[in-house]
């Protein structure tokens, strides 16, 4: 299994790659089984959603405090999200807040994760494996 994987969003010429943590194992584990998984962006604030169809329960380290540029799995939507900046959930300045917890995945290692500014609604995003 890889230990990283890439988000393309191809009408905007992004491509990020995640760093795997070991934060949520079994999560971690369906998504990469899962891969390639297009969908189509849902923003909230500084956060990119989408359903990826993969079903996965809350683990034990599940967080709505997150950092900019990790990533996180999102149960009760069976949604992947990227997190960039403020959420309207945020009750600091910069840091993001998920609508609820999620599983942690990992982080984006190669760009700067405000790269995800430039993408809108509908735009088609595609996780795959390194």
């Amino acid at each position: 299994m890889t230990e990283k994987m890439k988000i393309l969003v191809p009408s905007k010429n992004i491509a990020a790659t995640v760093e795997f943590s070991q934060e949520s194992p079994v999560t971690v584990r369906k998504i990469q089984e899962s891969l390639p998984i297009t969908g189509r962006v849902n923003m909230w604030g500084e956060e990119i959603y989408f359903d990826i169809n993969v079903a996965s329960k809350l683990e034990v380290n599940a967080r709505a405090e997150v950092e900019i540029g990790e990533v996180g799995y999102w149960d009760s939507g069976t949604a992947f999200c990227i997190f960039f900046g403020r959420t309207p959930a945020s009750t600091s300045n910069n840091k993001p807040k998920a609508v609820g917890p999620v599983n942690v995945l990992g982080k984006i290692i190669d760009v700067d994760p405000k790269i995800f500014l430039q993408v809108n609604d509908g735009d088609e995003i595609i996780l795959e494996k390194v």
